[in-house]
């Protein structure tokens, strides 16, 4: 039962990442990354990874599409016209060595899976906080404080380009 919905699950976070990648209209782009958002976290609950989950959820689904729809109706975007309309052996062309190269991605992956599946022993173990944190505040500690300079780095250059074009 477990397996079938996670692959329900799966199946709902691949269907709903090409919709948002196809579809023309930016309000359906961010509905379907919601929903593929939402999916992806339903992924790491069954996977036993639930701070992974809870993370996907309020990070990707609460802050970042947040950002996502404040852009889109600052910018008042209405619709995106398709990149190669006008042109259908490009557009044939770049189906075509968009499928290559995920058969070539589904290969390799297949070659890297062990013999006992996908799911390694100890994987869920690793999302859950404790490890997540003693990752990054002692093998990756120069890295997230480098990201965290960079982000204070980035709030201050918003704040000040925000400032200047209200003067």
């Amino acid at each position: 039962m477990v397996m079938w919905v996670f692959l329900a699950a799966a199946a709902i976070a691949i269907l709903f990442a090409l919709v948002a990648v196809v579809a023309r209209n930016p309000m359906t782009n961010v509905i379907a990354l919601v929903v593929m958002f939402f999916a992806m976290a339903a992924v790491f609950a069954l996977l036993g990874m639930d701070f992974l989950a809870a993370i996907q959820v309020i990070v990707y689904s609460g802050a970042i599409l947040v950002l996502f729809l404040f852009v889109i109706m600052l910018l008042n975007i209405r619709r995106v016209d398709r990149l190669g309309s006008g042109r259908p052996f490009q557009a044939f062309i770049g189906t075509l060595v968009a499928a290559a190269i995920g058969a070539m991605v589904l290969v390799i992956v297949g070659l890297l899976v062990p013999e006992q599946g996908a799911v390694l022993p100890g994987a869920a173990a690793a999302g859950t906080a404790v490890p997540i944190g003693r990752a990054l505040l002692s093998t990756h500690l120069f890295a997230f404080e480098f990201i965290t300079l960079l982000l204070v780095a980035a709030i201050v250059g918003a704040v000040y380009l925000g400032k200047r074009d209200l003067r």
